[in-house]
């Protein structure tokens, strides 16, 4: 599991990503006044994984220490949790979609000139 760190600090709502890499999952916490919500990419969290996730946020200090005692999604608590599957969070790097662009760019131009080189030895070295 590896731990993001929070995106603004300075706002009353933090902010958390981990990753679960044997999951293949991302988890975002965001703290707040509110309560907590937590966004997973996927659904592989089972009913226990998830509250033994909460009492480890709980634990490590991410959420507030009510939350040791967060038994469940289906009883009725005071402790304000939600947990949604949603990757709408997720936001890909300006400069990573660019240069991803750029070397794709390059690769098919290069293919094409590959090919035109081919069709062109082709036609001067073919017999007849």
């Amino acid at each position: 599991m590896r731990i993001g760190l929070p995106r603004d600090a300075s706002r009353t709502r933090r902010s958390f990503e981990f990753q679960f890499a044997s999951l293949d999952t991302l988890v975002q916490v965001e703290n707040s006044s509110d309560g907590v919500i937590i966004r997973a990419t996927r659904n592989t969290f089972s009913e226990a994984r998830k509250i033994s996730f909460i009492h480890e946020l709980a634990a490590e200090g991410f959420v507030d220490d009510s939350f040791c005692a967060f038994s469940g999604f289906k009883t009725t608590s005071s402790v304000p949790i939600r947990w949604f599957v949603d990757r709408s969070w997720l936001k890909l790097d300006k400069n990573a979609v660019a240069q991803t662009n750029r070397f794709m760019i390059r690769l098919i131009l290069s293919a094409i000139f590959l090919w035109l080189v081919m069709m062109a030895g082709l036609f001067i070295f073919s017999p007849g």
